[in-house]
């Protein structure tokens, strides 16, 4: 009988130090691997590795694409790659971001849900934002243990909250009690097997993109596959993950889907762009900024051009053509503080932060 041997990390702000106090704590010859996915920017060097090895009893490293993974042992999603399990070895996906991240939460726990089911543990710690929620339900449906760091504990509670609003967790407490519950979870025999739902190896392999570690002929197989499908089979594939909604992709402006999870809903786009709707909404926020930041600069050259021929038309003595010019000139001034009004209030709106009884909801 298995063991419960397959332990899932997912974080982001305050993730480091939270990682790092877990690192401290574990229990030396942990019998589990240890999956971490933390959301970082691709444009630094990281050196979560070395610190988490020299915090504690298990070595830490990032993943290497088609390395078998063994217990005892720690291995961090490297930058700009999803980390994905499939059977015994460990892929890096080069799949479309999900949530604006790269690595992602969410691909990790499904790709652990679909490969190792019961015998997994997922845990959301400190974040912000929703990323994990739709993993960690996946996870759930398929008979893996769920971890969620109290709020109250995380140094931001944001990503353990929207966790709690998708998942009621096996589970929920704070940093001091993690190392404990988990060396005691890697020692329990496995639950037994659940039904994956239908989307989860679509899902899991949109994330893995190019980047399989599978033998040359499945992914030839998987090759000749997809150029038979053809586009309006995948339309087909994804009808069959959620309803077309009437949003637009942030990212490549396709047709997005809404995919019902539970009591909350997620978007993705044909191409494979997925957000959770708090992140969407950010997103179409951060659009309609550019959108008009593009028209403030379009009419600050209008004015600019009205007052160039105004006083053009004033040095040609052409009076009724400078006082056209002028009027227009004021016009697109107008335009000019509508547009910064607007700006400003969508700043806001962005800025605002939801209250506690709004987190609670």
């Amino acid at each position: 009988m298995d063991n419960r041997d397959v332990l899932a990390i997912g974080t982001s702000a305050g993730g480091v130090e939270a990682l790092l106090h877990l690192a401290k704590h574990f229990e030396p010859g942990l019998p589990a691997s240890v999956f971490v996915t933390i959301n970082s920017s691709p444009d630094f060097r990281s050196s979560l590795d070395e610190l988490l090895t020299r915090a504690g009893p298990l070595p830490a490293r990032f993943a290497s694409d088609g390395e078998r993974y063994s217990k005892g042992q720690i291995y961090i999603a490297p930058a700009n790659r999803h980390l994905l399990i499939e059977r015994d070895r460990i892929v890096l996906g080069n799949g479309p971001r999900e949530n604006n991240a790269r690595p992602a939460i969410d691909p990790m726990m499904r790709s652990i849900a679909l490969c190792c089911g019961p015998r997994a543990i997922g845990v959301v710690l400190t974040g912000t934002m929703g990323d994990g929620a739709s993993g960690l339900w996946t996870l759930d449906c398929c008979g893996g243990i769920t971890v969620v760091q109290d709020p109250k504990d995380a140094a931001f509670a944001e990503m353990p909250t929207n966790a709690l609003k998708k998942v009621q967790p096996d589970h929920l407490l704070g940093l001091a009690e993690m190392p404990k519950l988990f060396a005691n979870l890697a020692r329990q025999s496995a639950g037994e097997t659940s039904p994956v739902p239908d989307n989860i190896p679509f899902e899991v392999d949109i994330a893995r993109g190019e980047s399989s570690t599978a033998d040359r002929m499945e992914k030839m197989e998987r090759a000749e596959k997809t150029r038979k499908m053809g586009r309006m089979d995948r339309m087909g594939m994804m009808d069959q993950l959620g309803r077309r909604s009437v949003f637009a992709c942030p990212d490549c402006n396709g047709v997005m889907w809404e995919i019902g999870e539970g009591n909350l809903v997620r978007y993705r786009c044909h191409i494979g762009h997925a957000y959770t709707a708090e992140v969407m909404s950010l997103a179409l926020d951060e659009n309609l900024r550019r959108a008009l930041a593009t028209a403030l600069r379009t009419l600050e050259d209008r004015v600019a051009l009205a007052l160039r021929l105004q006083r053009q038309a004033e040095h040609q003595q052409r009076p009724l053509t400078a006082a056209s010019w002028e009027t227009r000139a004021a016009e697109f001034e107008k335009e000019l503080m509508t547009i910064r009004q607007a700006m400003r209030r969508i700043d806001q709106i962005t800025v605002r932060q939801p209250t506690d009884v709004e987190q609670m909801e």
